[in-house]
């Protein structure tokens, strides 16, 4: 059996303002057709703007933020969960005075392009 608790997975500052960790696929458990992670969107802080082939959910955990998916946005709240379609570019951002937690689903297995593009400052 595999097993990680969440808070021994380091996980990677980004300058957006949030904390995020790969928790299975590419990342602490390993699987083979999929990855769930964990972020931390800090108080002011988002995930930007972007899009990728991988559909995605976004499990949302406590905390309250702004979602936009495609051209629709919408305020998102604890244990509420939004789905994401192939190709349609999606931000969310803490709009709340707490940190907003998440979980992110995706197929298949690998990381996505984004965080190295956030990274590096071509996502703001």
């Amino acid at each position: 059996m595999q097993y990680v608790r969440l808070e021994d997975v380091q996980g990677d500052i980004f300058p957006a303002g949030r904390h995020s960790r790969v928790l299975v696929g590419k990342g602490a458990l390993q699987a083979n057709h999929f990855v769930t992670g964990h972020s931390r969107i800090f108080v002011g802080g988002r995930i930007p703007p972007h899009s990728h082939a991988n559909e995605e959910v976004y499990v949302i955990l406590s905390g309250k933020g702004k979602m936009t998916v495609g051209d629709e946005s919408q305020v998102v709240e604890g244990f509420g969960v939004v789905y994401i379609p192939s190709n349609v570019e999606h931000s969310l951002t803490n709009i709340g005075n707490e940190e907003l937690e998440i979980l992110y689903i995706y197929s298949p297995a690998g990381l996505v392009d984004h965080w190295e593009q956030e990274r590096s400052g071509q996502l703001k």
